[in-house]
C-alpha cells in the first residue's frame, strides 16, 4: 500500500471522503484534563497479524490507519481478527527536541482488548479492557537523539471470551454486530514535569453553588531519602472562568478536596448548558510545574416525589420528562470509530434537533470528546456498561412462556475471573466519565445479559459516585434496587407500575423499520420489530406510539427511550439509515416531540 484508501464493498457515510490519513482526529482527546503541548500518533502504522505475542515481527502485512479498528473499511484493511491471532502495530517516533528533560507520557484512548506496549523493544506496560483510556510513562526507554520504535501487540477473543464487549460478535446476526479489534481511539504523547497532575475530579455541589476539586499528583522527582530532609511544599492554584472572564480563584493542596464558591451562578441544563472553565496549576515555591485546563457545570439530578406523591426525576429542582433515543455508536465505514469528529457529534446533534432531550448510550463507551460535545449542546446521557457475556459456564437458553422470559441453564459455575474483570471495568467507567455533567444515569445491566450481584454493584456505584441516578437493570430481571423500574416493550410503549420510591421508566420501545434502497448494509437478513413500506406509513405508526407516550407521561411515566437513532447493519429500525440519511420528515418529528417535551 503506497497510500491509504478505504476498503470498498459496503455503504459509506458522507464523511468517509473527508478522512485525513495524515492527521485523523486532530483535536486534543481529553477535554476534561487538557494540556497545551501534545503530539498525536494517529495516522498510518505498519501492521501484521501473527499467532504469538512473544516474538517481535520482522515483516509487516501492510499499513493500517489508526485509530480505525482493523475490521473497518476506514482502517484500509477490513479483515477480522480471530481469537487466537495477535495484531501487531509498529511505527517510528521522534521526540520533539524541546521536550528534552521532560517526562514523556504515552496515552491511549481505547484499545480492544488485551494489549502489550513496547518502546525500543522494552515492555512499558500492558492493559486489559476495550473501552477505557490508559497511559504509560515511557521516559526511561526513549531515545532523545534517534527515532524510537513503538510496538503495540493486541489480542481480542470477542465473543469467544467473556470480557466486556458490548454487541460485538464474530458472526453478526439480528441485534449483534461486526466485532472490532485493536486501537480504536486516539493515541498521543505529551511532556510533563517530574511533578505533574495525574488526575482531577470536579464535583458540582448545586445546593451551595460550589465546585469541589480534588487534584492527585505524580511525583517523579529523584529524591534520596537519606540526603533530603524535607521537600518544598506543593500548592494547587485553581482559577474559574465563565465565558472567558475569571469569576473565582483559590488554592489548596493535592489529594485534599478544594471548594470553590460561585457567586451569581449560571446552572447547566438541557435548555441552557452553561459551563465553567478551569485552569488548574501545580506550583512549587513560585514555579509552575504543570497546568491543565478543564471545565464543569453546576447541576444536580435526583428522584423525589411530585405534588401528587409520585416519584419523578428532577434536574436542578425542576421536574423533567426525558424523551430519549437508544444510540449504539456504530458507523458502516468506521464501525466503533466515527469517520471524523463531525460524524462523531452528528447523532447527538440530530437527536437534539428533532426535539429529544436524552441519549441512552447503549452498551458502548465513547471517546471523551463525545461527552464533552453533549455537555456543550445540553443533551442528557444515560450511560450503559458494555455487556460482558454470561458469567455462567455452560450453555444458557431462554424461552418465552406466557409472556415471561424463562432462563434455562446448565453447568451453573460462576466464573470469578469474568466477574472481577466486569467490575473492574465498571468502576473504571464510572471514575473516568464522572467528570461530564451531561451524564445523569449509570445503567449497569441491559435485559439481564450477564447479570450478577445486582444489589452489590448498585451499592458500589453509590459509593463511587453519589451524584447520579442508577438504572440497575434496563428491562427484565428486576431486583428492586436502583432509582428506577425500567421495562422494555416493542413496539410499545408501556409503563411499569408506580412504586413508592423508584421512578417508572420505559427503557426501550418502538423499533419501527423502513428499508431505504441504496442505504442498506449487505449482510444477514434485515429485521425490525415492525416494518413499513413507505415513509407515510412509518410516520403514522410513530405518531400513534408517541401519543401513547404522552398519555403514559400523564399517568406518571418519567422516561421513554425510542429504538433507535440509526440503523445498525442488518437492523433497520432507526430514525436514520446506517449511513445517516433521515427516514422521517424532520419537521414532523419536531412537532410530535414538542407536544411531549415543549
Amino acid at each position: 500500500m503506497t497510500q491509504w484508501n478505504p476498503v470498498k464493498g459496503q455503504i459509506m457515510t458522507k464523511w468517509a471522503e473527508d478522512v485525513d490519513s495524515t492527521n485523523p482526529y486532530p483535536s486534543y482527546p481529553r477535554p476534561q484534563m487538557k494540556r497545551d503541548r501534545w503530539l498525536s500518533l494517529n495516522g498510518l502504522w505498519n501492521y501484521v497479524i501473527t499467532r504469538t505475542m512473544d516474538k517481535f515481527p520482522t515483516r509487516y502485512d501492510d499499513k493500517i490507519l489508526v485509530p480505525y479498528p482493523i475490521e473497518s473499511a476506514l482502517s484500509g484493511v477490513k479483515r477480522p481478527l480471530k481469537p487466537r491471532e495477535v495484531l501487531w502495530y509498529h511505527r517510528m517516533l521522534i521526540i520533539p527536541p524541546e521536550w528534552h528533560e521532560k517526562r514523556i507520557l504515552l496515552n491511549f484512548g481505547a484499545v480492544d482488548w488485551n494489549c502489550i506496549v513496547y518502546i525500543n523493544k522494552h515492555k512499558v506496560g500492558s492493559h486489559q479492557g476495550g473501552f477505557g483510556g490508559f497511559f504509560f510513562d515511557i521516559t526511561e526507554h526513549v531515545s532523545w537523539k534517534n527515532p524510537n520504535e513503538i510496538f503495540v501487540a493486541v489480542q481480542d477473543p470477542t465473543n469467544k471470551g467473556s470480557q466486556p464487549r458490548g454487541k460485538q460478535i464474530l458472526k453478526p446476526w439480528a441485534a449483534f454486530y461486526t466485532a472490532i479489534s485493536g486501537i480504536w481511539q486516539t493515541i498521543w504523547i505529551e511532556p510533563v514535569s517530574n511533578l505533574s497532575i495525574n488526575t482531577i475530579k470536579i464535583t458540582p455541589i448545586f445546593d451551595s453553588d460550589e465546585f469541589e476539586i480534588t487534584v492527585i499528583d505524580t511525583d517523579k522527582r529523584s529524591i534520596l531519602k537519606n540526603e533530603l530532609v524535607s521537600t518544598p511544599k506543593t500548592r494547587v492554584i485553581i482559577e474559574v472562568f465563565q465565558q472567558g472572564k475569571i469569576v473565582q480563584s483559590t488554592e489548596g493542596e493535592t489529594s485534599i478536596p478544594i471548594k470553590v464558591k460561585i457567586s451569581e451562578p449560571k446552572y447547566w441544563s438541557s435548555e441552557s448548558p452553561q459551563l465553567y472553565d478551569f485552569r488548574i496549576s501545580l506550583v512549587i515555591n513560585e514555579t509552575i510545574e504543570d497546568t491543565v485546563l478543564s471545565y464543569s457545570g453546576l447541576r444536580k439530578i435526583e428522584v423525589k416525589k411530585d405534588s401528587a406523591g409520585i416519584p419523578k426525576i428532577f434536574l436542578n429542582d425542576e421536574e423533567i420528562f426525558q424523551l430519549g433515543v437508544l444510540d449504539q455508536g456504530y458507523f458502516p465505514d468506521g464501525l466503533y470509530t466515527a469517520p471524523n469528529e463531525e460524524a462523531l457529534y452528528y447523532d447527538a446533534n440530530i437527536a437534539k434537533d428533532i426535539g429529544l432531550n436524552m441519549i441512552r448510550k447503549h452498551v458502548k463507551i465513547e471517546p471523551a470528546i463525545w461527552y464533552h460535545h453533549c455537555d456543550k449542546i445540553g443533551i442528557l446521557v444515560w450511560q450503559d456498561m458494555p455487556y460482558a457475556g454470561s458469567i455462567i459456564r455452560g450453555s444458557i437458553s431462554q424461552i418465552l412462556f406466557r409472556g415471561r422470559w424463562l432462563w434455562k441453564t446448565r453447568a451453573l459455575r460462576k466464573n470469578k475471573e469474568v466477574i472481577t474483570q466486569f467490575e473492574h471495568e465498571l468502576q473504571d467507567m464510572v471514575e473516568k466519565l464522572n467528570h461530564f455533567p451531561s451524564i445523569i444515569t449509570w445503567v449497569i445491566f441491559n435485559e439481564g445479559w450477564g447479570q450478577h450481584r445486582t444489589i452489590e454493584l448498585t451499592n458500589k456505584i453509590r459509593e463511587w459516585d453519589s451524584s447520579r441516578l442508577i438504572d440497575s437493570v434496563s428491562g427484565w430481571v428486576d431486583k428492586n434496587v436502583g432509582d428506577m423500574r425500567d421495562l422494555h416493550k416493542y413496539p410499545g410503549p408501556m409503563m411499569p407500575e408506580l412504586e413508592e420510591f423508584r421512578v417508572s421508566v420505559n427503557g426501550e420501545f418502538g423499533g419501527l423499520g423502513l428499508k431505504v434502497p441504496g442505504h442498506m448494509w449487505k449482510g444477514p437478513k434485515y429485521w425490525a420489530y415492525q416494518t413499513y413500506k413507505t415513509q407515510e406509513e412509518l410516520q403514522q405508526e410513530y405518531a400513534v406510539l408517541l401519543q401513547k407516550v404522552k398519555k403514559l407521561k400523564e399517568q406518571g411515566l418519567t422516561t421513554a427511550i425510542y429504538t433507535q437513532i440509526s440503523d445498525v447493519e442488518q437492523e433497520i429500525n432507526g430514525y436514520m439509515t446506517y449511513d445517516r440519511i433521515l427516514k422521517y420528515d424532520k419537521e414532523f418529528l419536531q412537532k410530535i416531540h414538542r407536544n411531549i417535551i415543549p
